[in-house]
């Protein structure tokens, strides 16, 4: 009986878990810079540097010339969604990396 007990459990769980575990362990992030917007299906521990790299290989430039935002802060390449408290929809900004002044 216990392992019919147990079994029932597990097989609910694993049918409403799932479900929930995939809303949200991926989250959808807009990139956008002040041309194009484009939109990532990624993992909520997934380093930023592959959405940074891929969206500067998309757009045609190097990541060393762009800086990536959210809420204003700065994102390191090896920051993630999670670290960072990002929800599903949120937005990062690209800025043309600029060095030096007058």
């Amino acid at each position: 009986m216990a392992e019919n007990g147990s079994a029932s459990p597990a097989n609910n769980d694993a049918g409403g878990a799932p479900e929930q575990a995939q809303q949200s362990e991926h989250l959808n992030i807009k990139v956008t810079d002040s041309n194009n917007e484009v939109f990532f299906k990624i993992k909520r521990t997934t380093q930023l540097k592959k959405l940074m790299d891929a969206f500067c290989e998309r757009q045609g430039k190097t990541p060393q010339s762009c800086r990536f935002l959210f809420d204003g802060q700065r994102v390191n390449p090896t920051d993630n969604p999670e670290l960072l408290d990002m929800q599903d929809g949120d937005t990062l900004e690209v800025h043309q990396e600029q060095i030096g002044g007058c």
